[in-house]
């Protein structure tokens, strides 16, 4: 992944320290031996366990002993990795003692480290997991199994699973995560139950031809989001989430990161961001303008008249602008690579064309046009003097919409056409 700027450490005594291997004890740091991949090529490596790391001294060694017996008891060829984020403590010296390679990931963030971790894999399969000691990686059986189903992506599900007391914030548990996974869920009619859990496995090649982009939390929704648009295979397993065994705050953020987290979704979905609230504005900005152009509307003691109509216009001059920049967006995401094509879309612009565009925003200027020299043709036939404001603006406002609506659809077909010929370019 290109931006990620990484350094591989590889000390300790084993002939291949990327590779679990029998490595002496450290004073009260228990290993379990391991000889499943002595020897053997990194061709040969199944599985990758990567964790990112920054300043995890306190449980970096119980979480490799727990790879390494979940590795073991799957009879699996594998390696883990430490992705260090620029630790200060010890994290990188336990983690060469115990045999785990580490790669120093230069570019910080928790989405840097852990795309530097998987670009320096050599497994067909990665399992990444935080390296908190929150996430059982003595359960990486379920991962594997559904990995070799044939499964793209396989993610943990904690509340199937069980969270214990402690474990999650309620604010998080009963607040941000379901909220934040539902809307993922709408947004991209993903499978996922659990947008956010730490611990996922996926096919290596599935996720280096997705391009994700994202260096900061947000990375664990890019991953779900883009494997779910391009339409991969995933599964899901129960997982556990214990309590944090760092004495020290934990690095994610609750508004800081929650909000990328959606301002993430959002970005990446121009239907709900831009197409469906401008349709809906439009929507009731014509319904509301067509019953208020015959004449005042009483609802109650409340009554609608030109000033109401002039709000509806408005409605439908910003509903149709959020419509076009959903246009906008989509292309630009799809031309740049943020968005897989969309076969839809393709369909939509065999018929609007460039020309298509021309014609219904001329038509519509021309609308606008008429009705603007009907509106001064009454002026003059009143000597250009007071005008009845019920009256007139009831053929001003829409032949103003108008003729701001036809301008737009023009300038916007010729915007359209300039980003279709950067996607023909490319």
């Amino acid at each position: 992944m290109e931006g990620h700027q990484i350094k591989e450490v590889s000390h300790g005594v084993a002939k291949d320290p990327g590779t679990l291997q029998q490595v002496p004890e450290r004073p009260n740091t228990p290993l379990v031996n391991s000889d499943l991949s002595i020897n053997k090529s990194p061709s040969s490596i199944e599985v990758s366990v990567v964790m990112p790391c920054l300043n995890e001294a306190a449980t970096l060694g119980a979480c490799i002993q727990k790879a390494r017996a979940g590795l073991e008891s799957n009879q699996v060829i594998a390696e883990i990795i430490v992705a260090d984020n620029g630790s200060t403590d010890e994290s990188p010296r336990i983690a060469e003692e115990m045999g785990a390679r580490v790669v120093h990931v230069e570019s910080r963030g928790y989405g840097a480290a852990l795309m530097g971790g998987i670009n320096a894999a050599r497994g067909k399969f990665i399992i990444m997991g935080d390296a908190d000691d929150t996430y059982d990686f003595n359960a990486l059986g379920p991962f594997i199994d559904k990995l070799r189903e044939g499964n793209d992506l396989v993610m943990g599900n904690r509340f199937k699973g069980g969270i214990q007391a402690g474990a999650m914030p309620k604010l998080h548990r009963y607040l941000g995560n379901p909220v934040l996974t539902g809307l993922g869920r709408l947004f991209f009619r993903s499978p996922c139950g659990d947008f956010h859990c730490g611990l996922r496995g996926f096919r290596k090649e599935a996720v280096m031809q997705m391009g994700l982009r994202t260096t900061g939390m947000e990375f664990a929704s890019e991953m779900v989001v883009k494997a779910t648009l391009h339409n991969l295979r995933i599964a899901e397993v129960p997982t556990t989430l214990a309590p944090d065994a760092r004495s020290r705050a934990p690095h994610l953020r609750t508004w800081r990161d929650g909000w990328r987290h959606l301002r993430f979704l959002l970005l990446y979905s121009p239907r709900w961001l831009f197409l469906y609230p401008g349709a809906g504005l439009m929507a009731v900005g014509i319904a509301a303008g067509t019953w208020l152009e015959v004449g005042p509307v009483t609802i109650g003691n409340i009554r609608l008249d030109i000033h109401s109509l002039l709000y509806a216009a408005a409605a439908v001059v910003v509903g149709f602008q959020a419509i076009i920049f959903a246009l906008f967006t989509k292309i630009f995401a799809i031309t740049e690579g943020l968005l897989p094509e969309d076969p839809k879309l393709k369909k939509v612009f065999r018929y609007v064309t460039l020309e298509a565009g021309l014609a219904l925003g001329i038509v519509i200027l021309l609308s606008g046009v008429t009705g603007s020299i009907l509106a001064v043709n009454d002026w003059g036939f009143r000597s250009f003097g007071n005008l009845d404001p019920q009256s007139e603006m009831r053929v001003a406002i829409p032949s103003v919409t108008a003729l701001i609506l036809g301008s737009q659809i023009v300038l916007s077909s010729f915007f359209l056409s300039v980003l279709g010929l950067n996607r023909k370019r490319n």
